[in-house]
């Protein structure tokens, strides 16, 4: 019997036939021991560290064509010392206790039937994302240390970055017995719609990106998807907020690094903090960055500084992914909080206050995947949580939850043992 060509199966089947190599890669997996994913893995740090100089090279390539100043920059760029942290992230990823075979819950009913809920691979997971190219690496090894393998589409802007990964990851792949198909790169936009609509042979999409790119993949896929959603961050200096403890955290937040999704976005003051305000903002200011401030805060630090404006209609709600952030003023906590519900995408904010009970209230209220007390959003990151590297941040709530590592990325099964019985 010819497969069934209609709206559900836009694509021809011979179309899919790279994608259903990969699906047989995945069943492989199932028959290999941790032991062995964990010493893929290291092989895999190792060559990456032996390899740097070609994956530089690469790299160069992809960043000759955009420009510096393009917040995407940062984000597509390869040094030394990234590869560096790449290669003992994968290390990491390779101590960590498997994700797999867990008991997650065990009951014997009144009838003897023996119910084990255990953990299991989803099986082909398609990851979607822009120009951050080590994305390859913590994809890769992340779903082969939860047994599935992993079909990577990367943006354009960071081709030859990806086709430098995927070649060393494949080779580690081959040196170990494995097929390569247990890794595999798209590169066509064509190639996204074929992924996002492959039912039968990918089990989930995971989207890594800006706004656009999750709505696109939420409009068009008829795969499973978790969204990974872009971060419009805040943090609130409350009206007990520690003037040191405060200063160390927005800067943290917005400056460490400007182009991730957990980069402080607006700064929530309440109006009794606002003397504090100009000894806040003034090491972010040193840092270059520009400042939006509604009449509130502008006024709380006029100054002859250039880089201190007036905000507008888009200055709130928006992820700037850049040197420049908004401040808001507000008369209440619970003023704070419904302006974080209206303008936040449910990824990470933070509240600086020394009040226990206003604490309790933020967190308790705010809605979000990750929230603060006295600690910058910086930390939203899985090997900051302690996970390893990273698959994404959720701002979902079906299935899974800010940062994504291992036993995010499994499902389950249930295996039933009976000795004849029969219902009724």
């Amino acid at each position: 019997m010819q497969p069934r060509q209609d709206s559900l199966h836009p694509f021809p089947a011979k179309m899919n036939q790279d994608f259903a190599n990969v699906r047989d890669a995945s069943r492989l997996l199932g028959q290999i021991g941790t032991e062995s994913i964990d010493e893929v893995l290291l092989d895999l740090a190792k060559t990456t560290e032996a390899n740097a100089e070609s994956l530089l090279e690469a790299n160069a390539l992809d960043l000759q064509q955009m420009d510096m100043e393009d917040p995407r920059y940062d984000r597509l760029q390869l040094t030394k010392a990234r590869l560096q942290d790449i290669a003992n992230d994968l290390r990491h990823v390779a101590e960590l206790p498997s994700p797999l075979g867990k008991v997650l819950r065990h009951n014997i009913l009144p009838n003897g039937l023996e119910l084990t809920r255990v953990s299991v691979p989803f099986g082909v997971i398609g990851i979607i994302f822009e120009a951050r190219p080590n994305v390859c690496f913590d994809c890769f090894a992340l779903c082969l240390k939860a047994g599935s393998a992993c079909i990577l589409k990367g943006g354009s802007d960071a081709e030859h970055s990806c086709r430098a990964i995927v070649d060393i990851i494949h080779e580690v792949l081959n040196r170990h017995g494995l097929p390569s198909d247990t890794a595999m790169l798209l590169t066509s936009h064509e190639d996204t719609d074929r992924l996002l609509t492959a039912q039968g042979l990918v089990d989930l999409i995971i989207p890594r990106g800006s706004s656009s790119l999750i709505e696109y993949v939420r409009d068009k896929a008829r795969v499973p998807v978790i969204e990974t959603g872009a971060g419009v961050v805040h943090c609130y200096i409350d009206r007990a907020a520690d003037l040191e403890k405060a200063k160390a955290i927005v800067l943290n937040a917005k400056t460490r690094r400007v182009s991730v999704c957990n980069a402080l976005d607006c700064l929530i003051v309440h109006r009794d903090s606002l003397f504090d305000l100009r000894e806040i903002c003034r090491p972010l200011l040193e840092k270059g960055v520009v400042i939006e401030a509604d009449e509130d805060a502008y006024s709380a630090l006029l100054g002859d500084d250039i880089n201190i404006i007036r905000a507008s209609e888009t200055s709130f709600g928006t992820e700037f992914l850049s040197l420049r952030m908004a401040i808001k003023t507000v008369a209440s906590i619970d003023e704070a909080i419904a302006h974080i519900q209206k303008y936040g995408s449910g990824h990470s904010e933070s509240i600086v206050t020394e009040d226990a009970k206003a604490a309790s209230r933020f967190l308790n209220s705010v809605d979000a995947a990750c929230v603060y007390h006295n600690a910058p959003t910086s930390f939203t990151d899985g090997a900051q949580f302690g996970l390893g590297a990273e698959i994404g941040i959720s701002t979902q709530k079906l299935h899974a939850r800010g940062p994504m590592a291992l036993e995010e990325i499994t499902t389950y099964k249930w295996i039933i043992r009976g000795n004849g019985q029969t219902r009724k």
